[in-house]
């Protein structure tokens, strides 16, 4: 099959022809319909995250099954599925409580053991499964704790952003955060994660949605998508602008970026007891720094990892809310692309201008 091959960190995607293998007893072969191009997986590919390589990148996406283990019952050929690097053992203290994306056993009881044929392969030579997914590529096989099975009536390009950027962004607003009706929110930044946390505040009920990003055009998007008030960056202060705006600080700020400067804003601009949730990647090695005394009025500083979800539940609901209308997810797509123009989607990535760029199979 065709896939998109990190060979080196720092490098680019180099499409191969590669093998994938057979589903054993609890995995999921899936034929891949879309794949969303996600800020983190830019980050492993500037070597800003280690990685093993050669690997198949990719994690934010949709697609049919082609073929189930002996063991699976959940899913069955033909049904529409979406993927989640949040797999989950079922059985650890952290799933039993309910915390499926901090899964304590997935990176050592979902992969294949040693002795066993490897997933992906390449002439005889293992190619590694990026976040137990490696979705840039014509096939997946996963293990079943890694999909959810969704209405068919939904696009599955459409599905691939639920994948990961709109649970994350949504998830952290509902799930880490637990946004009330009529609060106050700030989010920093305004690609896909950030532009579904802007969503997830709207639908919660917030009453002032402040959108802060650099670029104009994102920011409008922001406004289209349920943010209330904008702010750019690039203008002026958005610390002071906050603050401004909403009397002395907001109740719940998101910060979407992954960056040292944009996390301390996120703290800085918080109301007296208000939390700041760091969504994005920060690079390994960075130091995030807030001013002490600040904790005396008991502000929070938090991260959220895929939103906290619980993805066989959130992913559904997800879906009920873009049939509905009530999520937008048409608005997100920027372009389409083919697998073999995902370099140059990359390189759009830097440039800030763009949401989301969808691969469509």
């Amino acid at each position: 099959m065709k896939a998109a091959v990190l060979n080196a960190i720092p490098g680019i995607l180099e499409i191969e022809d590669i093998d994938i293998g057979e589903p054993g007893p609890r995995e999921v072969l899936i034929r891949t319909v879309a794949a969303g191009l996600c800020h983190s997986d830019l980050h492993f590919m500037e070597g800003k995250y280690p990685y093993p390589c050669p690997a198949v990148l990719g994690h934010e996406s949709a697609g049919v099954v082609e073929a189930v283990g002996s063991m699976v019952h959940y899913v069955k050929p033909g049904d529409h599925v979406i993927t989640c690097l949040s797999a989950f053992c079922g059985h650890c203290s952290q799933c039993t409580d309910g915390h499926l994306s901090r899964c304590e056993n997935k990176n050592t009881e979902l992969v294949r053991q040693p002795g066993e044929a490897p997933r992906l392969s390449r002439g005889g030579e293992a190619v590694h499964q990026f976040l137990h997914l490696s979705s840039y590529a014509e096939m997946m096989l996963v293990h079943e704790h890694a999909v959810v099975k969704i209405d068919k009536e939904m696009p599955l390009d459409r599905a691939a952003l639920i994948g990961c950027g709109v649970t994350t962004g949504m998830g952290a607003v509902f799930r880490t955060a637990k946004v009330a009706p009529g609060e106050t929110v700030a989010v920093i930044g305004c690609g896909g994660i950030g532009l579904s946390a802007v969503q997830g505040a709207r639908i919660a009920g917030a009453n002032k949605v402040i959108a802060i990003d650099m670029v104009a055009s994102k920011l409008d998007l922001a406004r289209s998508l349920g943010a209330t008030h904008l702010v750019n960056a690039s203008e002026t202060d958005p610390i002071e602008a906050v603050r401004d705006l909403t009397g002395g600080g907001v109740n719940y700020s998101f910060e979407a970026v992954g960056l040292k400067q944009t996390a301390e804003q996120a703290f800085n601009m918080l109301r007296s007891g208000g939390q700041a949730t760091i969504i994005g990647m920060i690079p390994v090695g960075t130091k995030v720094e807030i001013h002490g005394p600040e904790l005396l009025s008991e502000k929070t500083l938090t991260g959220s990892n895929m939103g906290s979800n619980q993805f066989r539940t959130d992913m559904p609901r997800f879906v009920d809310m873009y049939l509905d209308g009530r999520l937008k997810l048409d608005e997100m797509v920027s372009k389409t692309i083919a697998i073999e123009d995902i370099n140059a989607g990359f390189e759009e990535m830097k440039t800030g201008t763009v949401a989301r760029s969808v691969i469509a199979f």
